[in-house]
């Protein structure tokens, strides 16, 4: 599946099928949709006919009134009903806040006033969730950049399916990967000038990773709250939820096919490895950061040497880089190896062992140019990932302490390798 349906007009609309819970179902996907302002629709497009192609029946509009009065509402339609719950009673502007404010504890702080101020609407956005999962019908919330009025609700409702913390946090960073689009989309708005506040239209883990500890302190879960707080019968409303919402895994998965990358890919790439990194920062693995590889690095790659992609029925599943020497990680060597970097796939979507057949499919490609072995380097600090290597057949042959990875700060890897049969 592709969590983010291509939409022009919307770069924060996402699909929150896909997320595993610890029982070993998933949410179904196709049915819970969170988005940015749907207000930014209009009859006769390509956008409009893929939103009514989704066959929502349900949409939550959070915003204020007098949002929707400046700047519009999705335009009426037989197929689905319309309710505007304004669950934040309290107006800021993110826009104007100075740059010493540390996002995190304060968008928190903001949030947990949300919970408190907006029991009544969200009480009802809940009920409405529940309704349309009763029906079997897709549904869409959204505010107006789809992060913190829509990030809190998705929270609960995730709380409630069961969906475990680090996950939840996960959802609410992909935001992220809507930023830029964003940040342009006010600065047209604003005479091309800059929010005052370098982390407006950002949503960094410690945000979600705040407001889930302050609720959980508070009310001792998000089923709490909602028993608590909403008045609701926060576990009929979970069994409702789950017996709807949920699925088994899929015991049966598409086969991949591969594609060579060409320049045009650069920008699936970045917002790939990007997408890895949220997953990374939002489970404290200190690893990858979003934002480290631009389209340029993704263009050179292919230009110097091989970027694949990986699918799944359709939809991208993972992609690796190949190159034919790396000096920086082993120094000057003979054409005796391939070396992988940037094994990467797409998180809860990707068919399992998806990363494991991309590292096949690059061997093959390294064994059929003739060279001996499979070379890539990890992260020295990562047992993890080196484990991952080793059971792949990889075995460990050096040390770099100081690669320089183009970041200004050389960092330590462990150097590890492959014989492949020609």
């Amino acid at each position: 599946m592709d969590r983010h349906p291509p939409f022009e007009t919307l770069p924060n609309f996402r699909d929150l099928g896909g997320y595993p819970t610890p029982d070993g179902r998933r949410v179904r996907p196709g049915l819970l949709y969170r988005a940015d302002s749907l207000g930014k629709l209009t009859e006769g497009t390509p956008d409009w006919t893929r939103f009514l192609s989704l066959g929502i029946g349900t949409v939550i509009d959070l915003r204020y009134p007098w949002e929707i009065e400046g700047r519009g509402r999705v335009p009426e339609h037989a197929s689905f009903t319309y309710h505007n719950l304004s669950i934040e009673h309290r107006p800021y502007d993110q826009a104007v806040l100075t740059p010493d404010i540390d996002p995190g504890p304060y968008l928190a702080e903001r949030f947990a006033e949300v919970a408190e101020d907006g029991r009544a609407e969200i009480g009802r956005a809940l009920q409405l969730v529940a309704a349309a999962a009763e029906q079997n019908t897709p549904l869409v919330f959204h505010c107006a950049s789809g992060k913190d009025r829509t990030g809190l609700l998705a929270a609960l409702i995730l709380g409630l399916l069961g969906v475990p913390e680090p996950t939840i946090i996960e959802d609410f960073t992909l935001t992220e990967l809507a930023t830029p689009a964003l940040l342009s989309a006010w600065q047209a708005r604003h005479d091309g000038r800059t929010p005052t506040w370098p982390a407006w239209g950002r949503a960094p883990e410690s945000v979600m990773r705040l407001f889930l500890a302050g609720l959980t302190s508070r009310y001792g879960s998000i089923d709490g709250y909602v028993t608590e707080a909403l008045s609701l019968d926060a576990p009929t409303l979970s069994t409702t939820l789950r017996d709807r919402l949920l699925e088994q895994r899929p015991t049966t998965w598409p086969g991949l096919t591969y594609r060579k990358a060409s320049a045009a890919d650069a920008g699936t790439l970045v917002r790939l490895r990007d997408t890895a990194a949220l997953w990374q920062l939002a489970r404290g693995i200190d690893q990858w950061k979003p934002g480290e590889k631009d389209e340029a690095h993704f263009r050179s790659r292919v230009t110097e040497g091989e970027v694949w992609l990986a699918y799944a029925d359709g939809s991208l599943a993972g992609a690796c880089e190949l190159w034919w020497h790396d000096p920086a990680a082993w120094g000057p060597r003979p054409p005796d190896a391939g070396y992988v970097h940037r094994l990467m796939t797409t998180p809860h979507t990707a068919p399992p062992g998806t990363g494991r057949r991309l590292l096949t499919e690059a061997e093959s490609r390294i064994a059929a140019s003739g060279r001996a072995f499979a070379r890539l380097d990890c992260l020295a600090s990562n047992p993890r990932l080196r484990a991952y290597y080793e059971s792949a057949g990889y075995t460990v042959v050096g040390e770099q302490r100081a690669k320089d990875g183009g970041l200004g700060s050389p960092y330590a890897v462990t150097l590890m390798e492959k014989r492949l049969t020609p």
